[in-house]
């Protein structure tokens, strides 16, 4: 039976809380603090399995007691209710940082309160799932190939075509752009996650998501260079193990900037795609960026090269290219500059017409790289890639 704190300015709402907290069936005491004028409580007090904020109209003391309560004891769980029913986004922002995890509306039926608290208890026995087969990272050989067109829509065919549950994260630096592409407006992106790893769980992280017509789940990147200075690799690690628990897929766009410390995610990813065109800078850049993911002792098998905007031009010098790496060339992805740049301009991802030869590719794409599809690998050493989509198609 569970321990609950209800923290109240408001005795008759207080006294009403407790009746449909004690019908629960799951709470056997409940201990009550007057929020104007009682101390705060020290680490020499006993403390509870869940803390109950009676929001007033003042929300401030509530939200400092959340964050000081949460000091004392990172596992507790945190319940706002509020006569809102649809509490506004500052209201919600302020919450989520001072450590709420749920928000109901009042009154509530004990009912609603059996359902909050069972959850609790299942998400604190399970333990953090890891599923490197469900993460595929997207990088760039270098900036300007087209690395966030290419995990958008990935992410997009995934949810759309191939009803997978997909979460798409964007650690792009030093900027976040895969909500422009999607048309999206996020309250809340990496920043948010890695700020409360206290907290972090599958129902926590999957509150800081917003939702495309797509099915997509986005984790926005951060919309201010300097907050980079305030994640670290140990927080990137939690937030992408955490986000596996909940999804199908994860799409990462890890945007171009190579740091050795994503080691550890790396090599434990079911897919690392590395984005380049045809042309001397990105496929200079492919080279480096392929024996330096080698170098780190990531399987060769994972490291999979598409190259963006191919023109049938570009055959040839991609042959010579997979001879002079070593490397099978996974897949192409034709140019049409005046789609793929209509579609960025009006934040529409490339979806719905699967006779378009660029929808098919990324739908194709998708199941390749995840598995569900038995196509023939694209790449094979020495020159192999599969160009039969296109074969009756203009190139771009």
């Amino acid at each position: 039976m569970l321990r609950v704190f209800i923290a109240s300015a408001d005795l008759h709402s207080s006294q009403q809380l407790r009746a449909s907290l004690e019908q629960s069936g799951l709470v056997g005491e409940v201990l009550e603090w007057k929020v104007v004028g009682d101390n705060l409580p020290d680490a020499g007090d006993a403390m509870a399995d869940v803390v109950l904020l009676d929001l007033g109209r003042d929300p401030d003391p509530y939200f400092a007691l959340a964050k000081h309560v949460r000091g004392l004891q990172p596992t507790i769980r945190i319940i706002a209710c509020s006569t809102q029913p649809q509490p506004d986004p500052q209201l919600l922002l302020e919450a989520m940082r001072s450590g709420v995890q749920e928000f109901l509306p009042k009154p509530v039926s004990p009912e609603v309160f059996r359902e909050t608290l069972e959850r609790f208890a299942v998400e604190a026995a399970s333990p953090e799932k890891r599923g490197g087969d469900r993460l595929v990272v997207v990088m760039g050989a270098k900036g300007g190939v087209g690395t966030t067109t290419v995990a958008v829509n990935l992410a997009v065919q995934l949810a759309n075509k191939h009803k997978k549950k997909t979460g798409l994260i964007d650690f792009g630096r030093p900027l976040g752009q895969t909500h422009l592409m999607l048309n999206l407006t996020p309250r809340f992106n990496v920043r948010d996650a890695v700020e409360n790893l206290n907290r972090l769980d599958g129902h926590f992280f999957a509150g800081l998501l917003t939702e495309h017509r797509s099915g997509v789940l986005l984790l926005g990147g951060v919309t201010q260079p300097e907050e980079w200075e305030r994640i670290n690799m140990a927080a990137t690690v939690r937030v992408i193990n955490v986000a596996q628990s909940i999804f199908d897929t994860i799409v990462v766009d890890y945007g171009t900037q190579f740091a050795a410390e994503w080691g550890p995610v790396l090599r434990g990813a079911r897919a690392i795609v590395i984005v380049a065109e045809t042309n001397v800078p990105a496929l200079w850049a492919l080279e480096r960026h392929l024996l330096a993911l080698l170098g780190m002792g990531i399987d060769a098998g994972r490291l999979q090269i598409v190259i963006n905007r191919w023109r049938r031009a570009d055959q040839e010098a991609l042959k010579t290219v997979e001879r002079n790496i070593k490397h099978p060339i996974f897949s192409v992805i034709p140019n049409d500059y005046k789609q793929v740049s209509d579609a960025i301009n009006m934040g529409a991802p490339l979806m719905g017409n699967h006779n378009n030869p660029l929808v098919a590719k990324f739908a194709q794409l998708a199941a390749q790289l995840t598995g569900m599809e038995n196509a023939p690998q694209q790449g094979k050493t020495g020159g192999g890639f599969n160009l039969f989509l296109f074969s009756s198609k203009k190139g771009g």
